[in-house]
């Protein structure tokens, strides 16, 4: 019920403005990556930092904030020696958020809670437990809903087998959810594939394409290659199509700020992905508030027909 107002807007065919990067913003402000939960234990040191991300965004236009949950599901947070505040962090991020959007918004804004395959350097999944994945992401699926997210976003979705756990465990709470696929160019053949290998991405799309997912999207993925991303989406899925790609790349634990795309250079690509019929438009890692600015005065108010 809490976000009625986009689900309407939706239907009309109304764009939605997605806010941008976190953890990359969190370096750019002095806030120190861990090697092994990334931004996720920030909410306990720098609190005050991660509200006054979330503020940007909102003044910047964004309606929808993605909780700092990214790197924060408790096989993350063991790594770096927090796993027993497993609860407490996903929470905390949540009412950060919460109360972000009570000091900034004027109008609608929705919280996103994170959930990602990212499990740290610690545990690269080389040998799944299924499992353990399973419970695992029920479980931030289970915090982040108790704490009062609007709807539930399946950030950096590399594989099938990882998507479909992950996404069985956010359907449960009875939110919306988001299924944000991560996709680059293969290094056999050039076609785009999740991030993986092991699967095309048009067979992954057309795994899901029959989900109970509210939205597929493209998340933390290249610029470049969001496009062609869309063009595989929008044929197996007529659901609400995303665009939340990155600029620059990364090297554990820190993002680097190479090539990053300008301002005005990222709503132009936006430009393209509303073109194809994306309504959910936002950017993940290098891409921060003045991004999300100019990208508010640009945005279309509706996407084309599909």
């Amino acid at each position: 019920m809490a976000i009625r107002w986009m689900e309407e807007r939706l239907t009309r065919g109304e764009t939605i403005l997605v806010d941008g990067a976190m953890g990359t913003e969190l370096q750019l402000r002095g806030v120190r990556m861990n090697e092994h939960a990334w931004s996720g234990v920030c909410v306990l040191s720098h609190g005050d930092v991660v509200r006054q991300i979330h503020e940007d965004y909102i003044r910047a236009g964004a309606e929808v904030q993605i909780t700092n949950t990214f790197a924060s599901s408790r096989r993350a947070l063991t790594g770096a020696g927090y796993g027993e505040q497993t609860a407490r962090i996903n929470k905390l991020a949540v009412e950060l958020a919460k109360q972000a959007r009570d000091k900034a918004a004027t109008r609608p804004v929705a919280i996103a809670g994170s959930i990602s395959t990212y499990f740290g350097r610690h545990d690269p999944v080389k040998q799944p437990d299924p499992p353990v994945e399973r419970a695992a992401y029920r479980e931030q699926a289970e915090l982040l809903a108790e704490a009062g997210v609007d709807l539930i976003v399946l950030e950096m979705m590399t594989d099938i087998e990882q998507t479909a756990y992950a996404l069985e465990g956010a359907l449960a709470t009875g939110l919306p959810v988001w299924i944000g696929f991560s996709v680059r160019r293969s290094e056999k053949d050039g076609s785009i594939v999740v991030f993986d290998e092991v699967a095309s991405f048009e067979d992954a799309v057309k795994a899901f394409a029959g989900s109970k997912a509210a939205a597929l999207t493209v998340m933390h993925s290249r610029i470049e290659n969001t496009v062609p991303a869309l063009e595989i989406l929008r044929k197996h899925w007529k659901g609400t199509l995303g665009a939340y790609p990155h600029s620059g790349t990364f090297k554990m634990p820190e993002w680097q700020f190479v090539d990053l795309i300008s301002a005005e250079g990222f709503a132009d690509e936006a430009d393209k992905w509303v073109a194809l019929g994306t309504q959910l438009v936002g950017g993940c890692c290098g891409i921060g508030p003045d991004h999300i600015r100019v990208l508010r005065g640009r945005l279309p108010a509706k996407a084309p027909k599909r």
